[in-house]
């Protein structure tokens, strides 16, 4: 079957470094984008620290080195700029339009022009400083010591930054079918800190609280210690949480059963007592939704 290119005919040029503006020219240029990045004469930092995901963050994208400050990487951008359709930059705005790249400047002087700012946070926050920790940290995304699993605010600001890049191919379609509008770009931003709280939702409407039922209240959906390693249990839906407790040996015949202390001490005594290869058994023959993570 043939993956849709949406963006097929886009063509992006990207000052974006480091993580979430790589992220996001990587889906752009999977969905058939014609992908240009230009990165100062030191190249990105994401090449020195991790070789092998700036490889392939880029796989595909034409790269180019060019000193935004000087004249001639000014010109260099400008010429690139008249062949692009969709600009992607994560910079502060001040540091834009000391560049001569802010959004007033690029529209008019490449008015059909579009923009897709990816920024720390919305409005004026954007020139404060922050990471994925202090936008997850915010958002109460962070609730003990260790650090997150992965990088999620980037990353899912990366998803947000190449929708906006879809909303603006959505805009030059419709510029160019002549629906009567005058032509021009847009300029659309993303901001990590957004991305962050909408990740949070889950947590911030109680479902992910530690009271929430999938937060470690219910008894069918909680990581779970066993012989040899962990495994992670989802067995939320009745007929799941029922199979799981037919083979711990617990009652799930009333409508809060997964909730009790006493369900929740059966399943852990029935985790504990098998291995990761046993329990990978029983599920597949008890249609049991799990993982099973040796030690």
């Amino acid at each position: 079957m043939t993956t849709p290119k949406p963006l097929s005919g886009i063509r992006i040029l990207s000052l974006a470094l480091n993580l979430p503006g790589p992220a996001a020219l990587m889906r752009c240029r999977q969905m058939g984008a014609t992908c240009t990045k230009v990165e100062p004469p030191s190249g990105d930092p994401m090449a020195r620290y991790n070789a092998a995901a700036y490889a392939e963050l880029h796989e595909g994208v034409r790269v180019i080195k060019a000193d935004l400050k000087s004249e001639a990487g000014s010109e260099l951008v400008h010429k690139e700029l008249s062949r692009t359709d969709v600009l992607l930059t994560s910079f502060r705005p001040s540091a834009l339009d000391k560049l001569g790249l802010g959004w007033t400047q690029l529209h008019a002087r490449h008015p059909l022009l579009c923009q897709v700012s990816i920024v720390g946070a919305p409005g004026e926050g954007a020139e404060d400083p922050g990471h994925d920790l202090t936008y997850l940290a915010q958002n109460d995304l962070v609730p003990g010591l260790e650090l997150p699993a992965t990088l999620y605010a980037d990353m899912g600001g990366s998803l947000m930054a190449s929708e906006a890049v879809l909303q603006a191919a959505l805009h030059l379609n419709a510029r160019y079918s002549g629906a009567g509008e005058t032509p021009h770009g847009i300029h659309l931003e993303v901001a990590l800190s957004d991305a962050a709280a909408y990740l949070g939702l889950p947590r911030h409407w109680g479902l992910t609280q530690p009271t929430g039922p999938v937060g470690g209240a219910h008894a069918g959906y909680r990581i779970y210690e066993c012989k040899d390693g962990r495994v992670a249990v989802a067995a939320l839906e009745p007929h799941f949480a029922a199979a799981l407790c037919a083979q711990a040996g617990a009652d799930a015949s009333s409508r809060g059963a997964m909730f009790d202390a006493s369900t929740r001490e059966a399943i852990t005594t029935f985790f504990a007592r098998h291995t990761c290869d046993e329990l990978d058994g029983i599920a597949k023959a008890h249609d049991i939704p799990l993982q099973t993570m040796r030690a």
